[in-house]
């Protein structure tokens, strides 16, 4: 996701093939919600995997990263392929979705900040590209499962991914070692997202900024 000159990080490939699949398991695990058949697995999959980085790219105006190295597109799908096959459970999927999507959303964060700062994005745009990167393949996957986006309903989910993203590029300009930046944005993203989930954080509208403990029964019953 760089260019050829610029190579990335064994770290952050790494985090980068992470989140590719978590993230289609999370898009498959939703496709299971709807009783798609392994085609619907692949392709909510796929697109919930590569869907934010395609975004970013485009909006850089780089090269799509993996129309040129098809890594990426096999990883996302065979970890859906593996969701289709191996998790059946339907409170294991419910789980599942939630939990993997929360991991994908904090390290692509940090992939789409670095992508941005190592293509010569300033400081802020970088940033917002981390948001981008982290939210926009589970956004995708919402709308066309019909399913009410979780950055539009008050879920701290891109509040997350921007906090991650700043950590990161924060850290970065102070050269602070990429692997240890990298662990801090993660943790930090990691740590609020999970947050939401398990005491029920959300942000509520004027008047009421934050609520807590007012998710319902179904997502305690989830997590």
């Amino acid at each position: 996701m760089a260019l050829p000159s610029e190579p990335l990080s064994a770290s952050i490939l790494a985090i980068m093939y992470f989140g590719d699949a978590v993230f289609a398991v999370s898009g498959a695990l939703t496709a299971a919600r709807y009783r798609m058949d392994v085609l619907g697995f692949v392709l909510i999959g796929v697109i919930t995997g590569i869907g934010g980085g395609t975004t970013r790219d485009l909006l850089l105006g780089r090269t799509v990263w993996w129309t040129q190295n098809p890594l990426e597109l096999i990883l996302c799908i065979v970890a859906a392929l593996a969701a289709y096959f191996w998790i059946t459970d339907d409170m294991t999927r419910r789980k599942g979705m939630i939990w993997s999507d929360a991991l994908g959303l904090s390290v692509f964060g940090v992939v789409g900040c670095h992508v941005a700062l190592q293509f010569g994005a300033p400081f802020i745009i970088a940033v917002f590209m981390g948001m981008v990167t982290a939210t926009g393949g589970g956004l995708i996957r919402d709308v066309l499962t019909n399913t009410q986006p979780m950055i539009l309903c008050g879920e701290l989910y891109a509040t997350a991914a921007l906090a991650g993203s700043l950590v990161y590029a924060s850290l970065t300009y102070f050269a602070l070692p990429g692997l240890a930046a990298e662990v801090l944005a993660v943790l930090t993203a990691f740590s609020l997202r999970a947050s939401a989930i398990i005491f029920g954080i959300r942000m509520g509208p004027p008047g009421e900024f934050v609520r807590i403990g007012k998710a319902g029964n179904n997502q305690k019953n989830d997590l």
